[in-house]
């Protein structure tokens, strides 16, 4: 499968701001691009580049006064599979955990494992543990959050959506992540494209948020949001929550005024093409 894949972001800038983006394909799908994602900026301004702790692209820039393009467009090849199931995918003791991996436990600042550490093992302490206590875990927030752009805000936490039972794909993320951390089971935040591919209804194309979780020794992707193996998912970032992978931190104002983000699967190169 090939994805033609890409997004147009316009901010307003009353002064001079530096911004720090996470927009690039993850390091670990680099091979999988057929054409670059190069970050482009109208006006041209210079982008250094860097690799954060999690292995994710940061691009770093000063935007000028007044307003700001920024976009890429690519072709990425996918395997075209759904998320793999792994139902005999153990969970691990705590202590034989590998180190790198022992951070994906502890609370963080969207997702306040000790807030829901007690709601956790009331609900979930009867599951068995592994992939069928993640999976408890993804349906109850699944039906437990209504989907709703109007109610989201970034502030908002694990907890607070647990409590108001509402919010958009970043919340459905954070609130699984919190509760299988407090079930001692590491969990990352993951954010990427994830276009309507292989479902029936097709709606207005975002960013997407989902998450892994560490079992039998690897990680394995999960989705509270649509509960359901999905394909062509391209990563950009992970980490411990939403504060680790936002697409743009300002630092100053920059208002956004436009957004565009796209993932559709492209037609298969011919011998022509080649």
């Amino acid at each position: 499968m090939r994805l033609t894949t890409g997004f147009r972001l316009v901010y307003d800038c009353p002064v001079p701001v530096p911004m720090l983006l996470m927009l690039s394909v993850h390091a670990s799908r680099r091979d999988d691009l057929e054409t670059p994602d190069w970050l482009r900026t109208d006006p041209a301004l210079d982008v250094h580049q860097y690799l954060d702790g999690y292995g994710n692209i940061c691009s770093r820039i000063l935007a000028p006064a007044g307003r700001l393009t920024l976009s890429a467009d690519f072709i990425i090849r996918d395997s075209g599979l759904i998320d793999p199931y792994a139902p005999d995918a153990a969970q691990h003791a705590v202590e034989d955990l590998p180190d790198d991996v022992v951070v994906f436990l502890l609370g963080s600042r969207y997702c306040e494992t000790d807030r829901l550490s007690d709601i956790a093992w009331k609900l979930f302490e009867t599951t068995p543990p592994g992939w069928a206590r993640v999976q408890a875990i993804v349906d109850y927030v699944h039906n437990h959050l209504i989907f709703n752009y109007a109610h989201t805000r970034p502030s908002k936490t694990a907890h607070d959506a647990w409590v108001e039972r509402s919010g958009v794909c970043r919340d459905y993320a954070h609130l699984a992540v919190a509760f299988c951390r407090c079930m001692n089971i590491p969990a990352r935040y993951c954010t990427g494209y994830m276009g309507d591919i292989g479902v029936p209804v097709a709606g207005v194309m975002d960013f997407s948020a989902w998450f892994e979780v560490y079992l039998g020794g690897a990680w394995h992707t999960f989705d509270a949001r649509n509960n359901m193996p999905r394909m062509a998912r391209v990563l950009i970032a992970r980490g411990r929550d939403a504060v680790d992978v936002p697409i743009a931190n300002t630092f100053g104002v920059a208002e956004l005024v436009g957004f565009e983000v796209v993932s559709l699967e492209a037609p298969m190169e011919t011998m022509a093409d080649a």
